[in-house]
């Protein structure tokens, strides 16, 4: 029995020294594992936290204005979410966040849609995190607020359309806000970070079980019932259906994401949306307060209070709402709105409102809008203060550049000199730029959809060639809106992307939305939304797209000269059809050194040594 005993302890002592070494091996792959935070990043954060210390203390002192009083100054506070005096506090002691959204249940943004951007560009100018969010999700649900009719079901290609277009629309919008933070010399603070979202990615993993468990479960009834929206709707309108009753909830939900995840503590919307950020206020913290483990508890405390404010609504002469429902939307689109139109609605703003206007719209500090004022007023025929307001809000929405563009074309010079313009890259140049990119929607007939990926990128304008595609494929620098590295379609409301490979082109249909929409990127701003039309309504408009089969340059000048040839009762024999070509060959070349003076053409006497080369260099091929 000894012997046996001996073995059993030593493969005991076998077994635990081997578990022993896997448990060790085990927390060393853990250890490895651990993500490490760099040394440089503390350090940005440590003076980040003393930057807003000193600023803290000054605002205290007097020395530096409380970014409160200035939205309120500006006329951009309406109604408010908790207490003023309380929220000024915790504004001055952390360096919240706050957070805007928008549904996109249109193809772009209007005028109405900017009003409550402004104070939270002017938050991140001050050194607050900033948010914009895209409605994704909740644009399914629909926000019934202020409505008595129920917004149409919208299908999976339009909202894929309207999140795209919208989604570069706020890229834009933040591109110049950066150039304007820098024109009005406001420091650039690290700490102060910027984000554009979309709740689909969020809320389209939320289960059932715990929206019902963290949020419908201790939500009341009664205070929901008792809203405005609910009661008009049910009384006066076609009735609530349960998506619309709960959609404050999912508005709570973003709410809580966006505290839970980056610190937002401050929400701000129209003065119709007061209702949604009250109930979003609510549900927040009936989400925070029914977490059930200990260690992922959240401080409840004032300092961490959530709160939010709305801005006055933007009505138009008639005193109506601005809105796609209502008919009477300033686009922010160009091909919808043109820069020449949004100019000339400015132009046409009365003495009395453009005071209020320039501080709402504007980033001039309030010296230089009352400087503007007294200027306007010596002579309000030349309505400096309309023109100075146009100027500054397309610098806002289309760029420095294009505002200046559009000031000339009013025939309005600024004093004689120049305002501030940041110059941009032309379209010419070939890169692309927020202010600059080329329409995104466009049309194209179904028969595209059997053209190879490169052929496809050519049609739809993204490359210059069929050559230029394939190279761009085969580097996997253009994309199309889907699951990322996944062989289906996009999810709706949603944007990712997924590189286009060498696929052959019935795989290109597997990213089709509803069948007839196609969105392709290169570059980060070069975006096409394609809607596919049928082969015989493409033909029937006369349109033609690059690569499109038999409409070469050189077919069409030939088709042309024998339908004028025709008209006139000739008949071209070929070789004078070939001397006709020769002929509008050499006028094209004129007028392309015409418009380009820096192109020098060769002489008779270049041109014949060219030749004599040539004949030479075939000789010699042919010798060896």
């Amino acid at each position: 029995m000894a012997p046996r005993l001996g073995a059993s302890r030593c493969l005991t002592r076998l077994a635990v020294a081997s578990r022993t070494a896997l448990q060790s091996e085990r927390t060393a792959c853990e250890l490895q594992q651990t993500r490490r935070i760099a040394t440089s990043y503390l350090t940005k954060v440590a003076e980040g936290e003393e930057r807003w210390e000193k600023r803290a203390q000054q605002i205290q002192n007097g020395e530096t204005p409380h970014v409160w009083d200035v939205l309120d100054e500006r006329g951009y506070i309406k109604d408010v979410a908790g207490t003023p005096e309380k929220i000024k506090e915790v504004m001055r002691i952390k360096r919240i966040g706050a957070y805007v959204g928008v549904d996109p249940t249109a193809d772009s943004l209007h005028l109405g849609h900017l009003l409550p951007f402004m104070p939270l560009f002017w938050l991140w100018f001050h050194g607050y995190p900033a948010v914009t969010l895209l409605g994704g999700a909740t644009a399914r649900v629909g926000d019934p607020t202020d409505r008595l009719q129920s917004r149409e079901n919208i299908a999976n290609s339009e909202i894929s359309k309207n999140v795209t277009k919208i989604h570069y629309q706020l890229t834009r919008l933040w591109s110049n806000v950066v150039k304007l933070r820098e024109k009005y010399g406001y420091d650039k603070d690290w700490a102060a970070k910027r984000h554009l979202l979309n709740n689909n990615m969020w809320l389209q993993g939320l289960s059932i079980y715990d929206f019902t468990k963290r949020l419908a479960k201790n939500t009341r009834i009664g205070p929901m019932l008792s809203r405005d929206t609910v009661k008009r709707k049910m009384s006066e309108g076609d009735g609530m259906s349960l998506g619309e009753f709960m959609y404050p909830l999912f508005q709570g939900w973003d709410f809580w994401h966006l505290y839970n995840k980056l610190g937002v503590q401050m929400q701000i919307g129209g003065s119709d949306q007061y209702g949604n950020i009250v109930a979003g206020i609510d549900a927040l913290k009936v989400i925070r307060d029914s977490e059930e483990a200990p260690h992922a508890k959240m401080p409840t405390e004032w300092q961490h209070e959530p709160m939010g404010f709305t801005v006055p609504l933007l009505l138009d002469s008639a005193g109506a709402k601005f809105g796609k429902s209502a008919g009477n939307a300033v686009w922010l689109d160009e091909f919808k709105t043109s820069p020449f139109e949004l100019y000339g609605y400015f132009m046409r703003r009365s003495d009395d409102e453009v005071e209020k206007l320039l501080k709402l719209f504007t980033f001039m500090p309030m010296t230089k809008i009352q400087e503007t004022m007294t200027q306007h007023c010596v002579d309000p025929s030349k309505r400096v203060a309309q023109h100075t307001l146009a100027f500054e809000v397309l610098s806002l929405v289309y760029g420095s550049q294009k505002a200046l563009q559009e000031a000339q074309q009013h025939k309005f010079r600024f004093g004689g000199e120049l305002p501030h313009v940041i110059n941009e890259p032309s379209k010419d140049s070939g890169i692309i730029t927020p202010n600059n990119a080329p329409r995104s929607d466009i049309q194209l007939p179904q028969s595209v959809m059997q053209l190879s990926p490169a052929k496809l990128l050519f049609a739809t304008g993204l490359v210059s060639s069929n050559s230029d595609g394939q190279r761009l494929v085969s580097q996997q620098g253009a994309y199309v809106a889907a699951q990322p590295g996944q062989t289906r379609g996009l999810v709706p409301g949603n944007l990712s992307w997924t590189p286009i490979k060498m696929w052959f082109p019935e795989d290109t249909a597997k990213y089709l939305i509803d069948g007839k929409i196609l969105i392709l990127r290169k570059g980060k701003h070069n975006v096409r939304i394609v809607e596919l039309i049928s082969d015989e309504e493409w033909e029937a408009s006369g349109k033609i797209y690059p690569g499109q089969p038999y409409t070469g340059m050189v077919r069409r000048i030939t088709e042309r000269l024998e339908q004028e040839a025709e008209a006139a009762g000739k008949k071209l024999r070929p070789n004078e059809l070939k001397k006709l070509l020769q002929e509008k060959s050499r006028e094209q070349q004129a007028l392309k050194v015409a418009n380009n003076p820096d192109i020098e053409l060769p002489s008779k006497q270049e041109i014949r040594q060219r030749r004599q080369a040539h004949s030479r260099g075939r000789r010699n091929k042919s010798k060896w």
